[in-house]
């Protein structure tokens, strides 16, 4: 059995059945849910008089639909959340050109980048490599477009937005800088808005070489979000204990497995150089007015998990830290 999958021009090609389960039994997805979804969000977005060209083609609201399991309603608030992010957080969220010297650099240094090759279910793999951020020459915010524009690029593949994405994080090389290099109140904002706006499939998070003392900014962190994915954060010892839970060629020759980084970060640089221009396209997207956003007490609330509770907490941790001598 086969069915659709939009091509670069909008068009339809085959998907492999074992894809199509997976999208059938983790997204609810069959040929008819798609088809009238994408009618019923197109016509949404179409007729919206607070949006201003944004996108309407099948591959770009796929991401919303697939990351909400086909409800129309839940997708059309992560698309408005998503639109508002970008507009709040322009410095981080937009311009994303893999080109600009800063952003450049970080993906050269190998900060952050998506291995060439998919797991075992199917999935990219985003290494991030936090040897690759110098953090006495690039900034919160060129950290977040690195983020923001390696989601953007991956979330342009329809294979992606069905089997989702793993990460796995390197802290070997750690410094104080690293985790004073942001702004508290501003870091608060960005991860909880970002995990409510961002069509993102995350399905698994591998961290290896944490420090202890970093550990209990993991533990803070996992608190503040869902339970399911709190389940999905593992923290390993080793490069062999890592292995047992990252396929080998899936990770770069530097962290136990086959290819070399230099060599999976030049492949990347080809993706995003193929995506360089819908990516920048993104930017003419835009939210007139968030009065459509349904606002959760947690969203954008001053007792909620982004007040000052949240920020005095990361403050107080930020201090403790700023006393660390790290290795």
């Amino acid at each position: 059995m086969k069915e659709t999958k939009v091509l670069e021009d909008g068009g339809v090609a085959l998907l492999p059945e074992s894809l199509l389960k997976i999208a059938k039994r983790e997204l609810r997805e069959d040929k008819c849910t798609r088809e009238q979804s994408l009618e019923q969000l197109r016509n949404w977005v179409l007729k919206n008089e607070d949006l201003q060209n944004v996108r309407c083609d099948d591959t770009f609201l796929l991401r919303f639909l697939r990351a909400k399991k086909f409800s129309v309603p839940m997708a059309e608030q992560t698309l408005l959340k998503y639109l508002n992010i970008r507009r709040t957080f322009p410095h981080m969220a937009t311009k994303l050109d893999f080109l600009e010297p800063r952003l450049s650099d970080l993906i050269e240094q190998g900060y952050i980048f998506a291995v060439p090759k998919r797991d075992k279910h199917g999935r990219r793999v985003v290494i991030i490599n936090a040897k690759g951020l110098n953090p006495k020459f690039h900034t919160s915010c060129d950290q977040a477009k690195a983020h923001f524009l390696t989601y953007e690029c991956l979330m342009e593949d329809q294979e992606t937005q069905i089997t989702g994405l793993s990460h796995v994080g390197d802290f070997a090389g750690v410094t104080t800088s690293h985790v004073t290099n942001w702004n508290p109140t501003e870091f608060a904002r960005i991860f909880k808005w970002g995990e409510q706006s961002l069509p993102m499939r995350h399905k698994e998070i591998h961290l290896i070489n944490v420090p202890s003392t970093l550990k209990w900014l993991i533990d803070f962190v996992k608190n503040r979000v869902s339970s399911k994915m709190k389940n999905r954060l593992i923290l390993y010892g080793s490069e062999k204990e890592l292995m047992k839970g990252v396929d080998a060629e899936c990770l770069p020759q530097e962290m136990g497995g086959t290819m070399p980084m230099r060599q999976m970060i030049e492949l990347w640089k080809q993706e995003l150089a193929a995506k360089r221009d819908m990516i920048l396209a993104l930017d003419k997207s835009t939210l007139l007015s968030d009065r459509g956003i349904q606002r959760r007490s947690s969203y954008n609330s001053e007792k909620s998990s982004t007040g000052p509770n949240f920020v005095s907490q990361i403050e107080s941790i930020e201090g403790s830290f700023r006393k660390l001598e790290f290795d």
